[in-house]
């Protein structure tokens, strides 16, 4: 029995509404995406997505969004994503999009280019800085993101090699 091939589907939300990223929630995500692939797909690729479909992540704050769909269905639920014009929430409609940001297989490489794409938008907003405080704080937070990124997850990979004492 060989294990099944998933694929991971990065994303971000995007709204003029700032409410919207604040409601939204991981059952709102699944079902706007489900509503989308219904809609441009039909029955067949709803049921063909939703075997494994569901929400890995969701970072309301950033807006950030991992997928997990299966591997041979990737493709339908990456086209459909386009289709998704509003999230509901308590009630409440908010008009947004998803910007797909990575297609990966795994979590790991999802949060690695997560990294690296968080980076480059740090580095836009530091070229477009009006004045010295701006630019300062940029730095100070271009720095401090990366820096304890990785000493947080290279911290916890060395004491458990310690633990195990094989790698």
């Amino acid at each position: 029995h060989a294990a099944l091939s998933r694929r991971y589907v990065l994303c971000e939300v995007i709204s003029e509404d700032p409410r919207c990223r604040q409601c939204i929630e991981d059952r709102a995500v699944g079902l706007a995406v489900r509503d989308a692939i219904a809609r441009v797909h039909g029955d067949y690729g709803l049921a063909c997505c939703s075997i494994s479909f569901t929400v890995k992540y969701l970072n309301a704050y950033t807006g950030t969004v991992l997928l997990r769909c299966r591997k041979d269905s990737y493709r339908l639920l990456c086209s459909a994503l386009p289709f998704v014009r509003y999230m509901e929430s308590r009630a409440q409609r908010y008009p947004c999009f998803l910007n797909t940001l990575h297609v990966g297989g795994t979590i790991r490489t999802c949060q690695k280019f997560l990294i690296q794409y968080n980076r480059t938008q740090l580095l836009r907003l530091l070229q477009n800085c009006t004045n010295d405080e701006e630019r300062q704080c940029i730095q100070k937070s271009l720095l401090s993101c990366s820096l304890t990124e990785e000493r947080s997850q290279s911290g916890e990979e060395d004491e458990e090699e310690e633990d195990d004492g094989t790698e």
